[in-house]
């Protein structure tokens, strides 16, 4: 999954499921006038498709990888067909629709309440909960596009985070120093999320 590739587009009738391993995907929705936000994220821990549960309905997003990496693809028949045969795979596949949509719910609540600054180091906690490393690879460019702000304000507060000693950012290259200091800095929006996703998933992540 290459970084920038789009799996599909919003609206359209998706044929496949998606199952990131090492790559982040991003959901965004687009504005009539080309802009767009980030309104959920998936990877190792879940997968882009939920539609496909929903009777097959439209995707109502974009999907794109915005962390190249790599993954699994699903036909959507095989899945449904999983889905209607296993009790366990239903089960599952409904507890992380629930965990999305409550991250789908908080994002568009941090975007609309929260400081520009807390909403980036959101942001990279997502990212580094779905990375192997604390190195994260990611443009200003490419954060203030899914946050849907300007880049100068990302520029701002990622200075901010360095002069704190929270990060390290160089070229395109974000490298973690401390965890817990983005965590103290971020909304309560990340907690939330989080707790969400370790409470409706924690069989399924240590299986």
């Amino acid at each position: 999954m290459p970084f920038g590739k789009v799996l599909f587009e919003a609206g359209c009738q998706c044929t496949h499921a998606y199952f990131p391993t090492t790559s982040i995907i991003s959901i965004l929705y687009l504005t009539e006038n080309g802009e767009s936000v980030e309104t959920a994220v998936a990877g190792n821990e879940g997968m882009v498709g939920l539609s496909l549960l929903m009777s097959g309905s439209l995707a109502p997003g974009r999907a794109m990888v915005r962390s190249a990496g790599s993954g699994f693809r699903l036909k959507a028949s095989w899945l449904m067909q999983e889905f209607d045969r296993s009790r366990t795979v239903q089960q599952l596949m409904l507890r992380y629709a629930q965990a999305f949509l409550t991250q789908t719910a908080q994002t568009a609540a941090c975007n609309r309440h929260h400081s520009l600054e807390q909403q980036v180091c959101r942001w990279l906690l997502m990212s580094l909960d779905r990375l192997r490393s604390d190195a994260i690879v990611a443009t200003q460019e490419l954060i203030a596009s899914t946050l849907g702000v300007r880049r100068e304000g990302v520029t701002a507060a990622a200075r901010r985070l360095q002069a704190a000693g929270f990060i390290e950012y160089r070229r395109g290259h974000i490298s973690v120093l401390s965890r817990a200091g983005l965590e103290k800095s971020a909304c309560e929006c990340y907690a939330v999320v989080k707790q969400q996703y370790d409470e409706l998933l924690p069989e399924a992540l240590a299986a």
